[in-house]
């Protein structure tokens, strides 16, 4: 198996551009990553993208991107993992290229999500739920976060002010990232006092709906060189799945995918989370940042939220997490999150960013956890 690096990144700004469409948004992230690997043509281009169809009234992205970025005759396709997609298909990526079925490959994570009202955006992601068994009865994504933060808190007894310190951290974070939605900071009162939207879960703890496209060229290690001074290498990348119904699950306080993923990306990488310095957790809700640093073996069962309260998560902290906005403040276009993630770990392991780093994780999440990606990332 041939090993990967990363050689180009490049994306739009998150936030809602009514001028720009699906497709305006995936090419111009594709040529940015492009121009940033010095490179005018890829043999693949895999998209990531949660639900077009439903939210565009478009599919056949591949096809689509890879025409309107003049691409050509290329192998090209969608990816679709819930709100994990851009995850997902960077690890097809990833496999594509280390098998040696392609030199070098595109991954683009897309989503247009501000083309129809609330109320339907809604609907649109409990698709990503059991039909039959949660969304159908009315449960929404808040809804499920909601009840799993209320049993976490229950039976570890934390408190909500400890919760928030994931969303104003990614606040502060957002502040130095000009592609972020949301560039300014937010104190704690702001999240404990702003609406109520599925007890015990405010407004503030919850990302976005938003639009916005982002782009990673990857090639081999050995190849790497010829186009950057900086490449980033693919220590670990790893995709698992879990029930898809949250009621299946023997405990809700911890995601199965999240823990199995990331000990597969572990024993790629022959590192262990004490080897991490700075992570990307899918901040989704509040309580999807304290239940990832646990299952990620970075805090003890039930301490993920005081790990983050004392401040180990901030820039100049412990482990510095979501050091671009993470979903809460940059913004959750879902299907292109996951391509997020690896452009703002990339952007620090090349000295770039914000936080002086070795080696990186990403933690993508699709639906409540039935699918989770993890992706380890170091200095080439």
């Amino acid at each position: 198996m041939e090993e990967v690096a990363i050689i180009g990144i490049g994306c739009t700004p998150v936030g809602e551009p009514w001028h720009k469409s699906l497709r305006n948004m995936a090419v111009e992230s594709t040529w940015a990553a492009m121009e940033d690997a010095a490179i005018d043509q890829v043999d693949a281009l895999i998209v990531g993208n949660m639900s077009s169809g439903n939210f565009n009234d478009q599919e056949s992205l591949g096809s689509l991107i890879a025409d309107y970025a003049g691409l050509g005759n290329i192998s090209a396709f969608k990816v679709e993992g819930a709100c994990g997609s851009g995850g997902a298909a960077f690890n097809a990526g990833v496999m594509a290229v280390a098998s040696g079925m392609h030199d070098t490959v595109c991954v683009t994570g897309v989503e247009k999500m501000t083309d129809v009202v609330g109320d339907n955006a809604t609907k649109i992601l409990a698709n990503a739920a059991d039909r039959e068994y949660e969304s159908i009865h009315g449960i929404s994504f808040v809804g499920l976060n909601a009840m799993i933060m209320r049993r976490y808190m229950y039976d570890y007894n934390v408190k909500k002010e400890d919760l928030c310190a994931f969303p104003v951290n990614s606040h502060k974070n957002a502040v130095h990232n000009k592609y972020a939605m949301f560039r300014q900071e937010i104190k704690m009162d702001a999240v404990l006092n702003s609406p109520m939207v599925a007890d015990p879960m405010t407004l503030m703890e919850c990302a976005p709906i938003c639009d916005g496209a982002a782009s990673a060229i990857i090639t081999t290690k050995e190849r790497a060189r010829e186009y950057t001074d900086t490449p980033v290498i693919v220590k670990g990348s790893s995709l698992k799945v879990d029930t898809i119904g949250v009621h299946d699950r023997k405990t809700v306080t911890s995601m199965k995918a999240t823990v199995t993923a990331a000990n597969d990306a572990y024993k790629q990488s022959g590192l262990s989370p004490s080897d991490i310095q700075t992570v990307e957790l899918h901040d989704a809700f509040s309580i999807m940042g304290a239940i990832g640093l646990e299952d990620l073996g970075f805090a003890e069962r039930g301490k993920g939220a005081r790990f983050a309260a004392e401040g180990q998560i901030g820039i100049g902290g412990k482990l510095p997490c979501c050091t671009f906005g993470g979903l809460k403040a940059r913004g959750h276009p879902v299907g292109a999150t996951g391509l997020y993630q690896i452009i703002e770990l990339s952007k620090n392991l090349r000295g770039e960013g914000v936080v002086d780093a070795e080696c990186g994780l990403a933690q993508n999440i699709g639906g409540t956890g039935s699918t989770v990606s993890v992706t380890i990332l170091g200095r080439g």
